[in-house]
């Protein structure tokens, strides 16, 4: 009798092990985007890992965080269902292989971001036609953005923000679109960053939420994430995260070189 109560709580003890190894989510981050994200060499840190953690850990999931090669890769895998979830714009292409949270994870201003020693004129999209500008891989802001960079052809497309900020510097492309809190970051610690301002009109206000893959287990739980995002806005996690993490950016970037 004994030894049936045993092999029981054996089987109930591998069948809980076996069900706490499957709730886990698998998050792609391409960390080029601080204090959003950003990889300090070791590990993913910003805003955004740490929301995905809060917000799924709460809803009883362990987050592993899937770093790959650009934006696009991180999109192209969650609409085949070989991540869980990502943080992105809502797009109508997006849409159509991703849920995205009706509840945002923060408001987002899109500036275009120059170099004051070749001028750009904008005061309407299509003035941009006329100039060179810089885009990571995968990057969408907006209907309209995307069919006149797709009309005229008039975009670099780089993998990291760090090339492009640096393209721009040394005048070989005209503007870089990016949300202006995280261009203004970059520009900071820029050599040649004196150059660099962002524009006063912004290209379009979009915000950034969370994208669950239609093909992940997760589509299923998407009213139990905008509830559990909503209880973080209400109870101003999100607004602290973010401040922490622009902080600890400032902190890193600041640090001697060879410091631990």
């Amino acid at each position: 009798m004994a030894a049936g109560r045993l092999l029981w709580l054996l089987v109930v003890l591998l069948v809980l092990d076996t069900t706490q190894a499957a709730q886990k989510v698998r998050y792609c981050d391409y960390p080029v985007y601080p204090p959003i994200s950003w990889s300090d060499g070791k590990q993913v840190r910003g805003l955004a890992p740490s929301v995905v953690k809060k917000l799924f850990g709460e809803l009883g999931y362990e987050v592993e965080i899937v770093v790959l090669g650009n934006w696009k890769r991180c999109l192209l895998d969650a609409a085949e269902g070989r991540v869980d979830v990502v943080l992105a714009y809502s797009t109508a292409q997006r849409e159509q292989s991703m849920l995205f949270s009706t509840v945002p994870v923060l408001r987002e201003e899109v500036a275009l971001f120059i170099n004051r020693r070749h001028p750009v004129k904008f005061e309407r999209l299509q003035d941009l036609a006329n100039y060179r500008g810089g885009l990571l891989f995968g990057e969408s802001y907006g209907v309209e953005f995307d069919h006149m960079v797709a009309q005229n052809n008039n975009i670099e497309w780089v993998a990291g923000s760090h090339q492009n900020f640096g393209k721009l510097v040394r005048g070989r492309i005209d503007f870089i679109t990016q949300e202006r809190r995280t261009g203004q970051l970059y520009v900071e610690n820029l050599p040649g960053g004196q150059d660099i301002i962002a524009l006063p009109n912004a290209l379009s206000v979009d915000y950034l939420r969370v994208a669950v893959s239609r093909r992940s287990p997760l589509a299923n739980r998407m009213p139990d994430i905008n509830a559990q995002l909503q209880r973080m806005v209400e109870a101003g996690d999100i607004e602290r995260l973010l401040n922490e993490s622009e902080v600890t950016y400032r902190d890193m970037i600041n640090l001697p070189a060879g410091a631990p």
